[in-house]
């Protein structure tokens, strides 16, 4: 049986729908494990920890915690 060879495109293809798969069930687990902070204490705590380190390191922790707010 012949082997089927895939172009190139596809194998782009087949990784970025991996990859972005893989991105949505990190961003999916970060929310849940996020969801457990609630209280005024647990956010104040949050923040102070979030402070210590860069913008760049804390931007999807902080993107959830704001959509949280605004929904």
């Amino acid at each position: 049986m012949p082997s089927i060879t895939r172009p190139p495109r596809w194998a782009a293809i087949r990784d970025e729908v991996r990859h972005a798969r893989a991105t949505r069930a990190e961003r999916k687990s970060l929310e849940r494990d996020l969801a457990s902070y609630t209280s005024e204490a647990d956010l104040n705590d949050l923040g102070a920890i979030l402070d210590r380190h860069s913008e760049e390191e804390t931007r999807d922790i902080r993107r959830i915690l704001a959509s949280r707010r605004l929904g």
